[in-house]
């Protein structure tokens, strides 16, 4: 089977391109870069910048013969920056993968996705793919991300479905680990609202074989087509201890500073203010969408996954740690 991955080189999907390869399918990679680690693989690499019309002839030659289109790139780091940014990363650069492989026959696609589509700023807690959307978002990316997610789910030439993995983490992670020990490092980790919340987590392999299980699955038919699910590990954690046992693995003291929720919420307020105001283009210590990431919960049924492709944690949360950590 020829497969084809955009965002092939980024964590989530240089694994879907490593099972795909252990599987015995052929891989495609489209992005901007020239990949000399995925061609050692045997990666068939085609440049291209997604999210500019430029990309459309470089497209319609990546499509030939593809049985089946992993849409994994994105613009998720910083959740922070102008909209149009995100907007042409994540909403134009879609349409763009999406069209091209109807027009090259290409029979489906899966699509990388996220469950921040769905989170707002109250708690969730076991929800399911019945969750809507939040009346408003506290950043470009879920916003953005769930404007694709819709375009790619309500298209009817090419069968569709899309992932929703939750704070995706293992070998290779850019940016939630190292982020997380560099802050504890510099002592500027502090624990934000009375640290009670539970949250999914998913490790990068399990990540990328409900990927490659989804779309086994897929088809004209099938019960996944144009439904987005979500996925993470055999059970949510508590946020706080989790972080404090990837900390005392590190060899890290613990989180022993606290914030309320409400302070951070304003302090965050008032930081977004003035780096807006100033066009700062870094992102600030502190975002609102930040803020309720780390002080609500959200976790979701893994159920519809489970019922309509199989998908279960092949690898427990404590081998995960063993094996990133």
């Amino acid at each position: 089977m020829l497969t084809l991955v955009t965002g092939a080189n980024g964590f989530i999907g240089r694994s879907i391109v490593e099972q795909l390869l252990a599987r015995g399918d052929r891989v495609r990679a489209v992005g901007r870069g020239d990949y000399p680690e995925l061609r050692a693989l045997g990666v068939e690499c085609v440049r291209a910048d997604l999210a500019t019309p430029d990309a459309a002839n470089s497209l319609a030659t990546a499509m030939r013969s593809v049985d089946v289109v992993f849409h994994v790139a994105a613009k998720a780091a910083p959740l922070w920056g102008p909209y149009d940014e995100f907007y042409r990363q994540n909403v134009s650069a879609t349409q763009r993968v999406v069209r091209a492989a109807e027009r090259a026959g290409v029979p489906k696609l899966v699509y990388t996705s996220t469950p921040s589509v769905a989170i707002g700023e109250e708690d969730i807690a076991g929800a399911d793919e019945s969750q809507p959307f939040p009346p408003r978002y506290l950043s470009p990316y879920p916003q953005t991300k769930a404007l694709a997610e819709r375009y790619v789910l309500g298209r009817t030439a090419i069968a569709t479905t899309a992932i929703r993995p939750h704070l995706v983490w293992g070998p290779r992670d850019p940016h939630l680990f190292p982020r997380l020990l560099a802050r504890a490092r510099a002592g500027r980790l502090v624990q934000i609202g009375d640290g009670t919340n539970m949250v999914d987590i998913t490790y990068v392999e399990n990540c990328a074989e409900a990927h490659l299980l989804a779309a086994d699955a897929l088809g004209e038919r099938s019960a996944l087509r144009g439904r987005a699910y979500f996925i993470g590990q055999e059970r949510p954690v508590n946020l706080w201890a989790f972080i404090n046992e990837v900390l005392g693995r590190a060899g890290l003291p613990p989180v022993r500073r606290r914030i309320s929720e409400g302070t951070a919420l304003r302090l965050a307020e008032g930081l977004e203010l003035l780096y807006g105001a100033l066009g700062m283009p870094h992102m600030p210590p502190l975002t609102r969408m930040m803020v309720r990431q780390m002080a609500r919960s959200h976790w979701f049924s893994h159920a519809a996954a489970q019922r309509d492709f199989g998908y279960g944690p092949r690898i427990s949360i404590e081998e995960g740690l063993r094996r990133t950590l």
